[in-house]
Formats: C-alpha cells, structure tokens, sequence
C-alpha cells in the first residue's frame, strides 16, 4: 500500500511538470497579423512575441519598428514602456518616438559624404549640409520582409530583412540587413543585427527606441546609470570633434545613478537636454552599457551590447517625456581614424547585440 501511494506521489509530479512545460509553451508564442498597407502599396504586417512570464513585444515591418514592449512592475502589474502609435499613416508621417532601426548609418555624417578606398561617395544631405539616420529614406522608412528566425528553448523571436540597393541615399554596395527580435523567458528582449555586403561600404545600425519605464509622464525622474568614463564632444551641428573628453565633472557624467533631471538645465540650451554620446570600450562580448529605474513602478531596464558607444537623448523635441540609449559606434566614425571601424567589406560583415533586461523591486 506504502510503495502504491509513493507510485502516485511520483505520477502525480511527473503530470505536474509536464502540465506546467504545456502552460509555458501556450504562453510563450510568436503571432503573426495585418498592420495595413503604405501608401505606395507595400503590406505591413504586425508580428507579437510572448514569454513564458506575461511579458510582450510587438513589431511591425515598417521600419522594423518595436511597437509595443510591455513589462511587469514591482506589483506584477503590464504596462507598454515603449512611445507608441497604433496608426500606420502616423509612422509613414515622421511619428516623434518610432523604436525604429536606424540605418545604414545611425547619427550624422559630416558634410554628407565620405571617402572608401580612394572614392568619394557623396550621400543625401537631410540635416542642414549633413546626413542623419540613412538619409530621406532610410532603414526606419523602409518594409522589411520576415524570414524565420531560428528556433531556441525559453525564447520567441522574428528575423526581419532589408536588402539596401547599391547607391540608396548614396552608399556603396548591396547591403543585405538583419534584426532578429527575441523575448526570453528571463523577461530580456535582445537585438540582434547582421549586415553583409557586396561592395566595400559603411553602416552603423541601432534602434532608436523613447523608452518611458512609468508608462506616461516626463523621464526626469528616472535614475540613469551609465559606466562610462569619456564622451565625443561635438560642434554646433552636433558633428564630433574628434576629440575624446573625460565625463568625470561634467553635468552628462553618470557613473553614479543620478537622476536625470538633476543637472539637465546646466546643458547648453540649444540642445534642451542630453543628446550625447558615451564610449563603453571595445571588445565584442557584452558589456553594461547603462541601467534606467523608475522610482514609482519599480521597473528596472539594463542594457548590455557589444557596440562600443551609447548616444542618451532624452526626447528633447517631447518635452522630456522619453529617454533613448541608442547603442552604436561612435557618430561620423568614417570621418576621424581614432574612432572604432564602421566600414563592412564583403569578407567583413557587420553583427551586433544589445540586450535589455527587465526586473521590479
């Protein structure tokens, strides 16, 4: 009677855990939908990603855009901590917080040319005389096409394609892109991006996601940590000078967790806020690169990548009410020779990763 009751104890474990893998599995999922179509007629589809713990993100193919990321608070409760728009038209229109991928070319580039093994390339000036985010038509205004994403334990995941023509916006080369979006179990949303190319070019791909933890509200009162210790000051178009300047007594240093608001009015009032870019070191493997926490919620986010800079912009153009932390190599790169290499060959592609871990206390 003992050894039937212990028979019945095991069963009764072994159904429980397979009942608790078929829940986890129901939850986590990858679904695809309709988003609309743009205006020169291109379909837009709308892909959601679930984990195993309640978390969601959704993108959709124009622009590779991150619509929606929702995340737990201290209380358990979801909220969007993404800037958002369910309108197409508003996002085909310049929608102000678009979690786009930038490209090929994140930030600026001086003059709206470059030069690449003795040729001059000259690119589209979008800025004044300069280029910014890839140009009119960038990657953030282009459809990506969906390709399967291949298949892991503890995670959901899309792998969106661009292929940028030869001379788009003036750059060199057939540039096949990738992003591959995935929402892990351990509630970390990852980024992943690969180029290649069939001519010698130049790209530097991020995405240009307004993170707001509190769901609503100003960013002023989030505590920023960022463990840098030097920036790349810039000019009056915000072009770097090539200089490398310490942080350490400046208002953008925040190698100890400081609130963002704290020193924002010492800035230049040009800029209204930050819109700097910070050097986190070389190598390929993941490294901090910054942690945000919104005192209110509870809800922390860190991001590890494998980029050798962030650029802090603190949605000055919103009134405050977003922060980005744009992992990338350092602004006009092509243009200064003590900046990291941004240039792809077609035995040197491009592959990056950024990392955003979500918690509560």
């Amino acid at each position: 009677m003992q050894l039937s009751l212990w028979r019945l104890a095991i069963l009764s474990l072994v159904a429980s855990f397979f009942l608790d893998s078929i829940q986890a599995q129901t939850l986590k999922s990858v679904e695809q939908s309709d988003f609309g179509t743009t205006q020169d007629g291109f379909a837009v589809k709308l892909i959601t990603l679930r984990n195993a713990k309640g978390m969601s993100a959704q993108i959709i193919t124009y622009g590779a855009i991150i619509k929606e990321l929702n995340a737990p608070d201290r209380h358990g409760h979801f909220t969007n901590v993404l800037l958002t728009t369910d309108s197409l038209e508003k996002y085909q229109h310049g929608f102000n917080g678009a979690a786009a991928i930038i490209g090929r070319v994140v930030n600026r580039i001086k003059g709206a040319q470059f030069e690449l093994d003795g040729t001059t390339y000259k690119l589209t000036a979008n800025t004044g005389q300069n280029m910014i985010h890839g140009g009119r038509k960038g990657f953030a205004q282009s459809v990506w096409t969906i390709e399967d994403a291949p298949m892991k334990n503890h995670e959901s995941s899309v792998k969106l394609v661009y292929l940028s023509k030869d001379g788009e916006e003036g750059f060199p080369g057939n540039l096949k892109a990738s992003v591959t979006y995935s929402l892990t179990d351990n509630n970390e949303f990852r980024i992943d991006y690969e180029a290649e190319t069939d001519k010698p070019t130049i790209a530097n791909l991020s995405n240009h996601a307004y993170w707001n933890l509190a769901g609503g509200g100003s960013c002023q009162d989030n505590i920023l940590w960022i463990p840098s210790q030097s920036y790349t000051p810039t000019d009056a178009d915000l072009i770097p000078t090539g200089e490398l300047l310490p942080l350490k007594g400046t208002p953008m240093d925040f190698n100890q967790p400081t609130r963002i608001g704290d020193r924002i009015q010492q800035l230049n009032p040009k800029l209204g806020g930050y819109d700097h870019n910070y050097i986190l070191g070389d190598g390929k493997t993941l490294k901090m690169a910054a942690r945000l926490v919104e005192p209110k919620s509870g809800r922390i986010m860190e991001v590890r990548t494998t980029q050798p800079a962030v650029q802090l912009y603190t949605g000055n153009h919103l009134g405050h009410t977003a922060v980005c932390l744009e992992t990338q190599h350092y602004p006009d790169a092509i243009h200064h020779k003590n900046f990291p290499l941004i240039v792809v060959r077609p035995s040197e592609p491009l592959k990056e990763t950024t990392l955003f871990t979500f918690r509560a206390k």
